[in-house]
């Protein structure tokens, strides 16, 4: 085990990985140091029923370039989404369901929601990519929440309803959790609200045949013995010559550092000398989203015979969004997703229990055959004591004070994650460009 190099990278998961990727291209000597005993950070590979699935992210969206030129370098394919079938809404505690785009709800709702997805188009145009906090109404939106945001202009019930949607089924965030100023860059960022609603040509275009893990998986492998799994840094040193990483395993050096995690996950690493202030105080105040994802499989899609999408979104359930994975040569699959203070409910139950919870929210959407599944597996991301989450958001008054403290260098330690992407921001397409940027921060600074 090397224990020196021109660069440690703390994190395994894709952006740590693509960052290790494009310093070894570069010439530079790295060293991965990744706390669990698995690479990959918020993608992880289950099996159920005989499926291979994943219980962390798992889509690739239209566009997606550097994730599917590693797939495709690879020779890892992909497919299609399903989505043909009705879509189930439920909304102040009715059941519907519509075909395309389009839910179905009052007139006046649907008015309002064209409305309200022109007003955010239109705001979230005027936020700098580089630095929100300097958007003409920066400081105005970063002091109030989505929600209050929400209340004060949209009139119509079941279209505010539909509007708090969004924010939990993107990033597992209720709506007065974030700040509105970080909504819309997080909006700008993922596409703007039709990609990140739609599958064909959306953020849910396709997957990957063999599960979205084993390309973390193939990237580790090709870096080999510098990737340290069971490495969690609990410090980090740095002074004038270099930096050092205290593990668990023992102590590595360096020129250079890059930590690729979440704010919230790199506030749990000791620095000597102390960060900044700034930075500081952005990882306190960057919390992840409340998630818990299920793999729910049956014998047949049984909801395809019965003309249904298998999608499902909610405004209150123990569910917030499902999804069809039903594939040729294998099981059918429902994937779940319990947000938000949902997913924290969820948390304090067993797992037997938290099946059976699901299940429940299945056969009110799909009828009695979803009583009947022949697998189940399910992940509390909360309990990761790592990761914690998909994605970190920002609540009022963050993004305008410490926002730009997300990408600024501390001295010798640099910073990655899918959180500091300036476009698709919140993907692991985020991810892999952040890896990609701070790889060439550090390259950049091979004389010091």
């Amino acid at each position: 085990m090397n224990r020196q190099a021109d660069v440690i990278v703390v994190g395994a998961g894709v952006a740590g990985l693509k960052a290790a990727q494009e310093l070894a291209a570069a010439g530079r000597s790295v060293i991965v140091l990744e706390a669990n005993e698995r690479v990959g950070g918020r993608l992880k590979r289950v099996e159920v029923a005989g499926y291979v699935g994943d219980v962390g992210g798992q889509w690739v969206g239209a566009g997606h370039d550097v994730l599917l030129g590693e797939a495709k370098r690879f020779g890892i394919s992909t497919y299609a989404q399903y989505e043909s079938g009705q879509t189930i809404l439920q909304l102040l505690g009715k059941l519907v369901r519509f075909t395309g785009a389009v839910p179905k709800m009052p007139i006046l709702s649907l008015i309002e929601l064209a409305l309200l997805q022109r007003r955010w188009n239109r705001d979230m145009k005027t936020v700098p990519a580089d630095a929100p906090w300097r958007a003409p109404r920066a400081k105005d939106w970063d002091g109030e929440t989505l929600e209050s945001w929400i209340v004060r202009n949209v009139r119509a019930k079941p279209a505010r309803e539909f509007a708090r949607i969004v924010s939990c089924g993107a990033w597992a965030a209720e709506a007065r959790q974030v700040s509105y100023l970080w909504f819309l860059d997080a909006l700008r960022s993922a596409g703007g609200l039709d990609y990140l609603m739609s599958v064909k040509n959306g953020a849910l275009d396709a997957k990957f045949k063999g599960g979205m893990q084993q390309i973390p998986q193939r990237m580790a492998d090709e870096l080999g013995d510098c990737v340290v799994l069971a490495a969690p840094v609990e410090k980090i040193v740095q002074d004038s010559n270099g930096v050092r990483a205290i593990t668990a395993k023992g102590e590595f050096a360096a020129r250079f550092a890059i930590v690729a995690a979440a704010p919230g996950t790199a506030s749990r690493v000791q620095y000597e000398p102390h960060l900044p202030a700034a930075r500081d105080g952005l990882q306190q105040r960057m919390p992840m989203g409340a998630v818990i994802k299920m793999i729910v499989a049956y014998n047949a899609p049984f909801w395809r015979a019965a003309g249904l999408s298998g999608q499902v979104a909610t405004d209150d359930d123990t569910l917030g969004i499902v999804m069809d994975d039903a594939r040729d040569g294998g099981p059918a699959v429902l994937l779940c997703f319990a947000e938000g203070q949902h997913a924290i409910e969820m948390s304090a139950l067993g797992k037997e229990t938290r099946k059976q919870k699901v299940i429940a929210s299945l056969v009110r959407f799909f009828g009695p055959e979803a009583a009947h599944p022949i697998g189940y597996e399910d992940n509390d991301w909360l309990t990761e004591p790592y990761t914690h989450g998909y994605v970190g958001h920002m609540p009022p008054g963050t993004m305008t004070r410490f926002g730009h403290a997300l990408r600024e260098p501390c001295g010798r330690i640099h910073w990655a994650g899918t959180e500091t992407a300036t476009e698709w921001a919140g993907y692991i397409e985020g991810g892999l460009r952040s890896g990609i940027r701070a790889a060439r921060e550090v390259a950049l600074r091979h004389n010091e």
